[in-house]
């Protein structure tokens, strides 16, 4: 029988993509959904809910692994008090209520797969590589990630094997990160954001969904794994590769911090600031990036 994969968040950027290659590698795919889906052929929908604390629990009792994807995203509305609770709570509560489920039954599986984010290094712009073994930062994002991986840490502690896949920027066509800045550079008004300076880790969707497939194949894989390219690329380098793809210089002055700051509030710090990050750990699993030219695949996201 094929092995069935769980996943929440299955619906957005990062689950669709993950859920075409899951289905063309034989997997049997289950998504948890806010709303009532109608499940088809190939893909098993529940529900779940957790402002009431409710889960299907027959999608858990039925998965041989499980990965998490939900979560607010972290740029998308300003940091206010709810909205941090909002980002913390949507990363962790479903961990909790799977949790529950697995205690309440008994149940353990294959493996527990999660998202994290290189943002566990925290919002700050050095030199230094960050590698898996650095101790959490403790700005917002630091503590979230922190939050998120212990969470995370529960569940393992349940004698089930568990991978954090900590995440830098998705690029994808249309979508995510590139979907908010192609039209702006494609109308000719690119810009750097801030100094330039600061460091944008990123990994091409196609090589993200392949680590995940690989924390299913791979028992070997166990804990925190770094998952982007590294080629150093900064702000700066980024904003004028893609200007010059549509055909111009960028003739705009820099996006002065101040300005971001008054606009965006504490979450400017995750615009204006970025690490240098480490992707060894990974490779050293014998997985290859195909995706690995800042300029080709921003053709590719374009194209």
């Amino acid at each position: 029988m094929p092995k069935n994969v769980l996943l929440t968040g299955g619906t957005g950027f990062i689950g669709s993509h993950l859920v075409e290659l899951l289905l063309d590698n034989g997997y049997t795919v289950s998504v948890l959904s806010r709303s009532a889906k109608k499940s088809n052929s190939q893909i098993t929908y529940y529900q779940w809910n957790l402002k009431q604390n409710f889960i299907d629990e027959e999608a858990v009792l039925k998965a041989d692994f499980i990965i998490h994807l939900a979560g607010e995203g972290i740029v998308e509305k300003r940091w206010t008090k709810r909205r941090k609770k909002a980002i913390i709570d949507s990363r962790v509560q479903p961990i909790e209520l799977i949790h529950s489920v697995l205690v309440k039954h008994n149940k353990t599986f294959d493996a527990f797969i999660s998202a994290s984010g290189i943002g566990i290094y925290g919002a700050k712009t050095n030199h230094k590589i960050c590698t898996e073994n650095m101790p959490p930062a403790d700005d917002f994002l630091g503590i979230t990630c922190q939050k998120w991986e212990n969470a995370v840490d529960a569940i393992g502690a349940l004698q089930i094997r568990t991978v954090k896949v900590r995440t830098g920027i998705v690029m994808g066509k249309d979508e995510g990160f590139m979907k908010k800045m192609i039209p702006t550079f494609k109308s000719g008004f690119g810009a750097v954001m801030g100094s330039g300076k600061q460091y944008l880790p990123w990994i091409y969707i196609d090589d993200l969904c392949r680590i995940y497939l690989k924390a299913i194949t791979d028992e070997k894989l166990e804990g925190p794994y770094n998952a982007c390219v590294t080629d150093n690329t900064t702000n700066s380098r980024f904003s004028k590769t893609l200007a010059n793809l549509f055909g111009y210089t960028i003739w705009l002055p820099k996006i002065p911090p101040f300005f971001l700051r008054l606009l965006l509030g504490e979450m400017s710090k995750a615009i204006l600031e970025g690490q240098r990050v480490s992707s060894e750990k990974i490779q050293q699993t014998g997985f290859e990036f195909q995706f690995t030219d800042l300029e080709k695949t921003l053709i590719n996201c374009i194209k």
